[in-house]
């Protein structure tokens, strides 16, 4: 019989989330990766109109392997639609906010082959989308081993302070072109390490990295002998609503038809937990 979510993640998980803005959930969804990995060679067969080949994007970055990304297609790519609407995902994301809801916003397929010489640089999530709210949650799932020294880092903490940093390309790590003064230059973590609690694990196929939108991470150059497919759902909760942005936002929704404030629409946005 399937786990719940109650089961699958603790009442010390969400304190250790609430103070981190990461944790790992070991096994969650390890019955789910046959499903999600026949979904990702589909995708890779027939990529969506954002996808992107970010490791030739860049002269600098040019190098061995692929780093290939490509979003918002659960809709029409059965496999992630089964995972989004039948799996616990979402009520694990709903546990983990401490939301009533938990509405998805979009997934996000990420892979560097074995060899892949491109590095995420540091980085937030929400200010390249246009919400804005305490309670979000990307649930990155991986499809195969990563070793500890090429697995995602976080900051922990980095959360809680109180900071919006410019959204950067992962192509050439450059800021984005945001107008205004809400936004910082993410700092340079590497520079300083013994200034941080940089939290990375060891990950087998089904594990999962639970982090808030606000927390700053990156992901480093794949140098093992795996694949790195990562499968990205990204929630919202009770109290998110849409947020303007000086620049263009990614995913881009132009025409969303919201304004600063305004509720998210469900239409485009499903609640999937609690099912109806």
């Amino acid at each position: 019989m399937p786990l719940d979510a109650s089961e699958l993640i603790s009442d010390a998980d969400i304190e250790r989330y609430r103070s981190d803005g990461v944790i790992c959930l070991r096994g969650g969804f390890k019955d789910w990766t046959e499903t999600l990995a026949q979904g990702i060679e589909q995708n890779l067969r027939d990529p969506g109109p954002m996808a992107h080949d970010l490791s030739g994007e860049a002269d600098s970055n040019a190098g061995p392997g692929r780093f290939f990304g490509d979003y918002c297609n659960w809709q029409r790519i059965s496999e992630f639609s089964n995972f989004v609407t039948n799996s616990p995902v979402a009520e694990i994301a709903a546990r983990v906010m401490q939301s009533e809801t938990a509405q998805i916003y979009h997934e996000h397929v990420l892979i560097k082959e074995p060899g892949t010489a491109t590095a995420t640089p540091w980085h937030q999530d929400l200010p390249y989308f246009n919400v804005k709210g305490s309670q979000t949650l990307n649930i990155w799932l991986t499809l195969d081993p990563v070793n500890e020294d090429v697995c995602p880092r976080f900051v922990a903490g980095s959360h809680l302070w109180g900071k919006l940093y410019y959204p950067r390309m992962f192509a050439d790590a450059s800021d984005y072109e945001y107008s205004g003064d809400a936004y910082e230059t993410v700092p340079d973590i590497d520079a300083a390490p013994d200034d941080h609690n940089v939290l990375r694990w060891q990950l087998e196929p089904g594990d999962a990295l639970l982090f808030n939108f606000l927390i700053v991470h990156d992901a480093p150059a794949n140098t093992s002998e795996h694949r790195r497919r990562g499968f990205s759902t990204r929630w919202l909760g009770d109290d998110v609503v849409f947020a303007e942005r000086p620049g263009t936002t990614s995913p881009p929704y132009p025409d969303i038809g919201l304004g600063e404030g305004d509720k998210i629409r469900t239409d485009w946005f499903p609640v999937i937990w609690p099912r109806i």
